[in-house]
């Protein structure tokens, strides 16, 4: 009963620092580094570019970012040309960052997570995702 009982705290608390561990605006609202695009598995983010982007195509991103359930901005704004959004997943609540910048025509995008080495393509499908609605 009382391994149970451990064991049940355990998760419990790193359900909680999951949750609740804050997250550092210096540390991921940065200049996305130039690396190669596409899927990076041994850290689990993806980077992609687009190029002949107008010029309302981060307003068009930061709209379907603040629409995606369970993600809110973390640093940035369209006037600045750099947004980072923290999107969290539903059951854990681990965080993805997703660092959205727009430099005259190019738009770059960059997904990563924070806890773990690999995240089963979802942030490429997110940034797929938001890219498709707003028509890039």
């Amino acid at each position: 009963m009382k391994t149970l009982a451990l064991l049940l705290v355990l998760i419990l608390g790193f359900a909680a620092f999951v949750r609740l561990a804050p997250s550092d605006p210096s540390r991921w609202h940065r200049p996305v580094p130039d690396l190669a695009l596409g899927d990076h598995p041994r850290d689990g983010s993806f980077a992609t570019v687009r190029d002949g982007a107008d010029p309302e195509a981060l307003s068009r991103i930061d709209a379907i970012a603040r629409a995606t359930p369970r993600t809110t901005v973390l640093a940035g704004s369209v006037a600045e040309g750099r947004i980072t959004y923290v999107t969290r997943s539903r059951l854990w609540g681990f965080p993805d960052y997703t660092t959205v910048e727009q430099s005259g025509d190019r738009i770059t995008l960059y997904g990563r997570l924070r806890f773990g080495r690999g995240d089963m393509g979802v942030n490429r499908a997110r940034i797929e995702d938001w890219l498709g609605q707003a028509g890039l």
